[in-house]
């Protein structure tokens, strides 16, 4: 830790704090707690940890976003799973915290998690900062060969699965029906509703695909479509005309027709995983959304205070490295079923 705050220049050498560790306390107790620069600052003197002004303490604080990264890196390396543990399941997703300030607001700005959940660890394995201009994308955390990665509807670009295809991972990736170039196995064009139509009865497409790319060759993949219960068909389409209405639109009935069903695209092959092993696996989604409680609910993440990045970074980063510290303690503090039962 001291050798890393060294070269990050986080600490260079001990003033009104003594220790690498007494800076990371110090920061710690700022950002996860309630109270302001002054009221920390007025802490860590009561508490004999530092006798610094709250101008020291933002200045402190703007120096460590470095450090918090890459302390956050060495976290989540210690819990990296070894290959011989079997095959990683990579589950993908964002979380947003809205920026501090009025003009912030009024453009809804934010700063934008890119995070991997991985099983069977049952923590978060990768981390992205970046703002609200640097969306989704399935290859943005790096791939570790041989893993399943999983992701909704958002991350169904053909140009990033290929990336995550060549880096020597698999996917799972949910589609929403007009959301890509659908091509059929000789690469002609598939009319994906009409395909829906002819499985109506019985409830399942399962055949390869090819997603069209701007500038190369299609993606041969698999295509999976489940036909979802009545009761879970009719609230789908409640809620997709509910969401029209909000926003102002009118709703086609070709989206209500493909909201009865679950439509998936995959890399793995059929003689290895069934149709029914790959609905398994995308139901494993539900796990990030549980980390994500933790972020903010146990560690308690919201917006940063302040509007310059040199002290929201920090802030974040804060909040991140705690999950990683608390997640293996977690468990103890919560009832969930783990994710093998989950799947």
């Amino acid at each position: 830790m001291a050798r890393s705050a060294h070269e990050t220049r986080a600490f260079l050498r001990p003033r009104a704090l003594k220790s690498a560790v007494d800076l990371l306390r110090l920061i710690l107790a700022y950002c996860l707690g309630s109270k302001g620069l002054r009221s920390t600052a007025g802490w860590a003197a009561a508490a004999g940890l530092a006798d610094l002004s709250n101008v020291a303490l933002l200045y402190r604080l703007r120096q460590c976003g470095d450090w918090l990264a890459a302390l956050v890196g060495q976290a989540l390396s210690a819990a990296a799973p070894k290959a011989s543990q079997g095959r990683l399941i990579r589950i993908l997703d964002g979380t947003t915290v809205p920026k501090a300030g009025a003009a912030a607001k009024r453009q809804s700005q934010v700063w934008r998690i890119h995070s991997a959940f991985d099983l069977p660890a049952e923590r978060f394995g990768c981390f992205v900062l970046t703002d609200q201009q640097e969306g989704e994308r399935l290859d943005r955390i790096p791939v570790q060969p041989g893993e399943i990665r999983i992701a909704d509807r958002a991350y169904l670009q053909a140009e990033h699965i290929a990336a995550v295809r060549e880096a020597g991972a698999d996917i799972v990736v949910r589609a929403g029906w007009k959301s890509a170039r659908w091509l059929d196995a000789a690469g002609d064009r598939l009319d994906l509703l009409a395909l829906l139509r002819t499985h109506a009865t019985d409830g399942l497409v399962d055949q390869p695909i090819r997603l069209a790319r701007k500038s190369a060759p299609p993606l041969a993949l698999r295509l999976i479509a489940v036909k979802k219960p009545e009761p879970a068909a009719r609230e789908a389409r409640r809620k997709a005309r509910r969401d029209a209405q909000r926003e102002g639109y009118t709703i086609s009935k070709a989206t209500l027709a493909a909201a009865s069903w679950v439509i998936l695209v995959t890399s793995l092959a059929p003689e290895a995983f069934s149709a029914a092993d790959v609905l398994a696996l995308y139901r494993l989604r539900w796990r990030i959304e549980l980390g994500f409680k933790r972020l903010k609910s146990i560690i308690g993440l919201h917006g940063p205070p302040g509007i310059d990045p040199r002290s929201a970074k920090p802030y974040v980063l804060a909040h991140l490295l705690a999950i990683l510290l608390l997640e293996p303690l977690v468990d103890e503090l919560e009832d969930s079923p783990r994710w093998a039962i989950a799947a």
